[in-house]
């Protein structure tokens, strides 16, 4: 099965298909490096059909291990993979002699093990339900995150977990910051971009969490949606879609956010060329950030997987929209691989290189006959003394 690149997943969020769900292995894999921040929280998966959804799988399981207070889960209407992921409950609430789901709550205050097998599990959860142990009602409204309804239940939590909609990450993460909760939620990479994301990385009220296995995220899609990933990211056999460009996003901390970063390369000026248009040496890979070096340095955002805030500070990003842009560039020329040469205005946003002279067969720019190469936009960070 072939990479997914940002394309596919950029169109999907474009054309809003963006129902991905999320596997229980992955769900385990990141949320065992959090346990301890569970004990008496409330939890709330508001992007989740409680019947489908193996975040509510994994919590409702594991219930008493990690000590919940309580948990909640909303359904937004009409769930497009029903009964396909999760059979929870033999009958769903939706219109009579249907599968259409409408929306509704989970409220799970207490899981024991009623049927007496020596584990806690979801056939306990289901016959708590069913016997009014706890508690399913239908939401008045569409069970959107925005609506009122799930604004009141989101007050009542204490930490959010889920995959919310790739489309609507800056409102969604906008909604979390607004009323100060704590979460985990996974969205694509290069939501560190965004310029409604990047401040909450740089202050320090956002980070990354430990990311999917080797880098890989299998997610489940609505067979309505498979045509859009037929070139190659979808797996037929085990009905999966696959991304090298999602990570999970949290403000609870975890070990690996404190672990120390060992350079082992050493600085030279021909080696870390400075930025022509940003006060900061360029870095082409984070294993290249050199040993002892006290000034700025331009990363590639492959760094926060490896950020530690109490070595490196992150002072910006290479957009201009982030104020710390030292140069803006008039019309320029664009010389492509074969030579041929166009107008365009491309420099003003991203790392910026002046070079010594023209290189051979690479893409660059003339600003006034001077070339330039563009890389893509980096994190400024600075080493703390």
């Amino acid at each position: 099965m072939a990479k997914a690149g940002n394309a596919q997943l950029g169109n999907a969020k474009k054309e809003k298909k963006d129902e991905f769900y999320t596997q229980l292995s992955d769900i385990n894999a990141e949320l065992r490096h959090y346990t301890h921040h569970f004990a008496g929280k409330v939890v709330f998966c508001n992007c989740d059909d409680p019947y489908e959804s193996n975040f509510f799988k994994y919590f409702a399981a594991n219930f008493n291990a990690l000590k919940l207070k309580r948990l909640i889960a909303t359904c937004y209407a009409g769930s497009q993979v029903a009964g396909k992921q999760l059979e929870l409950f033999n009958d769903a609430p939706g219109p009579e002699n249907t599968k259409e789901r409408i929306p509704h709550k989970i409220v799970i205050n207490e899981v024991k093990d009623v049927n007496g097998d020596g584990r806690i599990d979801l056939a306990d959860v289901e016959w708590l339900i069913k016997n009014d142990k706890n508690v399913l009602t239908k939401l008045e409204g569409d069970g959107d995150f925005r609506s009122a309804e799930c604004v009141a239940l989101l007050k009542e939590a204490d930490i959010v977990v889920t995959n919310p909609p790739f489309s609507l990450f800056r409102e969604y993460v906008a909604q979390l910051a607004q009323h100060d909760k704590k979460y985990l939620i996974i969205g694509r990479q290069d939501a560190v971009t965004y310029k409604e994301i990047f401040p909450l990385i740089k202050d320090g009220k956002m980070w990354l969490g430990h990311g999917f296995p080797k880098g890989n995220a299998y997610f489940a899609i609505p067979k309505s949606n498979v045509r859009d990933f037929a070139d190659g990211v979808y797996d037929g056999e085990k009905g999966l879609v696959k991304f090298r460009n999602c990570t999970w996003f949290t403000n609870l901390d975890h070990k690996k956010r404190h672990e120390e970063y060992v350079s082992v390369r050493k600085y030279n000026p021909t080696d870390y060329p400075k930025l022509d248009n940003f006060n900061a040496i360029f870095v082409e890979e984070t294993v290249d950030i050199p040993e002892g070096f006290e000034e700025n340095m331009a990363v590639p955002f492959s760094f926060l997987d490896r950020h530690n805030p109490d070595q490196f500070e992150i002072v910006g990003i290479t957009k201009t929209w982030d104020g710390g842009a030292t140069k803006k560039y008039p019309k320029q020329i664009q010389v492509d691989a074969n030579g041929k040469r166009s107008t365009v205005s491309k420099l003003n946003d991203g790392a910026v290189i002046r070079l010594k002279e023209a290189p051979k067969g690479k893409t660059y720019y003339l600003v006034d006959g001077v070339p330039y190469v563009q890389r893509y936009p980096r994190i400024i960070i600075r080493r703390k003394k």
